[in-house]
């Protein structure tokens, strides 16, 4: 594998689940315990550089021609759990979003009309043949949605500061599915009961929809990816992002609204510093 970089910090953070072996069909299932019993998988750092290596490519690329067959690895309670890559299925689902990121000049010299077009009519092609493939993998560039943290507990947070060999700061939550999809309705119910729908609503009962297609027992993973390098580490070691949003919605469920709108200020400009940095100079 080549290296496009020896410092790659794409600003994004990552939602993951991690599947056991059973999970999967009889011929992923083999490849996946033969790739999980390798000496060493790729990390969050290789998949970022071949990222990287398939956007430098000429003429440009849309989406990566193939398919993944990489993943990354964790073991939960002594069982092997995989999080696929499928790198191709990501970037076609980020081609829907880049025009609300973008000026439309400036997409059109990264990514030329004629080759968002094309890779749009692949992944069209390729969805009619796989209606029911879903992404174990979501993405946010800058920023945190809300909505992630409702998952997790500030128990299950951990911090690792940057090693002396140069390995990058990890921050990350991790849970078993079946507490993720418990708080996320029990959140749900209490947002419904006392405030009007609204996109916190509405982004919870998509990540539900998401989080019932997998396996009862995966395991779901908050990384902070690249927004570590975005965070001072006195920041970093000060974040209680979930328990903020834990204690906010807890609020709500007792009547305390100013209660709750502390917990909420506190998160907005914790984030708003960190969204504010991606038009700096």
């Amino acid at each position: 594998m080549s290296v496009v970089s020896s410092v790659l910090v794409p600003y994004a953070s990552y939602l993951r689940v991690y599947e056991p072996l059973a999970a999967f069909p009889e011929a992923e299932r083999a490849h996946w315990a033969r790739y999980a019993a390798r000496d060493r998988v790729p990390t969050a750092q290789d998949e970022l550089r071949r990222s990287l290596a398939d956007l430098a490519a000429t003429p440009p690329a849309g989406v990566p021609v193939h398919e993944s067959a990489d993943a990354f690895v964790a073991e939960v309670d002594g069982v092997v759990c995989v999080c696929p890559w499928r790198t191709r299925l990501r970037g076609w689902l980020a081609l829907d979003g880049l025009a609300d990121m973008f000026p439309g000049p400036v997409l059109d010299a990264v990514l030329p009309p004629v080759v968002r077009g094309q890779a749009l009519a692949d992944h069209e092609r390729w969805a009619e043949r796989n209606p029911d493939a879903r992404p174990w993998i979501r993405t946010a560039v800058w920023q945190v949605p809300v909505r992630w943290f409702v998952l997790f507990v500030d128990e299950e947070r951990e911090h690792v500061t940057a090693g002396k060999d140069g390995e990058p700061p990890v921050f990350r939550y991790r849970t078993p599915m079946v507490q993720a999809r418990r708080r996320l309705a029990r959140s749900l119910r209490t947002l419904r009961e006392t405030m009007d729908e609204g996109p916190l609503t509405a982004g919870l009962v998509d990540v539900g929809r998401w989080l019932e297609e997998f396996h009862p027992r995966a395991l779901v993973e908050l990384d902070y990816g690249g927004l570590v390098h975005a965070l001072p580490e006195r920041q970093l070691a000060e974040d209680r992002s979930a328990a903020d949003v834990a204690e906010g919605i807890a609020a709500l469920r007792a009547g305390d609204a100013e209660k709750a709108a502390e917990a909420y200020g506190r998160l907005a400009d914790r984030w708003r510093a960190v969204r504010d940095r991606q038009f700096a100079n």
